[in-house]
């Protein structure tokens, strides 16, 4: 895997972290290397920024709720931000993030990358769908990073939202129709953040979340 030599300064200038995580970040991006050619994790146009496009874009997510010690992730695919996240609770010292994927292949590289950088993640092989009621309560944050369309999302994370989580949503220069599109369906609270890795991205935080009466 070919990294572009100054992306890591970029994303580390923009994300700033203390040299212990930075070390474990940089250990989660050799096994990515490694296991990408196999398991295609990420796609591979993002490879040679993969400090700015996926580290440093996962842990902006994370100091939107920096603190919160119970994390949920939709759809971890190669781990982001799943992994990172858990990253970032190892140094907070205590916290724990669930991470939910459905292939097989990608959750052995998300057991493997937990457990070498020593974060406290807990993987599911599984559908969102058959396990998203078993976190109902149990969690303060959920994210989910392109992996579906906010009607989609909130329709999975209804139960989650309506207890309190508070939602993490990265989404790019389309947000504005998703959520013309969601209100038709419920009433949000959300605001939105502005990506500091992509001028035409924003992260959706969602506080609340009700189904709208069918007309």
């Amino acid at each position: 895997m070919t990294v572009d030599k100054n992306d890591r300064q970029r994303a580390l200038s923009l994300t700033p972290v203390s040299r212990e995580t930075e070390e474990r970040l940089a250990l989660l991006v050799t096994e990515l290397g490694r296991w990408q050619a196999a398991k295609n994790l990420v796609s591979s146009a993002t490879l040679a920024e993969v400090w700015t496009r996926h580290i440093a874009d996962s842990l902006q997510i994370f100091r939107l709720a920096e603190g919160r010690e119970r994390w949920l992730d939709l759809g971890s695919g190669g781990g982001f931000p799943g992994l990172v996240i858990g990253i970032c609770l190892a140094e907070q010292g205590k916290g724990q993030i669930d991470l939910v994927e459905s292939n097989g292949r990608k959750c052995a590289f998300l057991r493997h990358a937990a457990r070498i950088t020593g974060a406290p993640v807990k993987v599911h092989a599984a559908r969102i769908e058959d396990v998203i009621g078993d976190f109902t309560g149990k969690v303060d944050v959920v994210t989910a990073r392109a992996l579906a369309s906010l009607p989609q999302l909130l329709d999975w994370c209804e139960e989650l939202l309506r207890t309190g989580t508070l939602g993490l949503f990265p989404k790019g220069q389309h947000l504005d129709a998703e959520l013309t599109d969601s209100a038709r369906y419920w009433k949000i609270q959300a605001t939105t953040v502005s990506s500091v890795t992509d001028d035409a991205a924003r992260i959706l935080m969602v506080r609340s979340a009700e189904r709208r009466a069918d007309p």
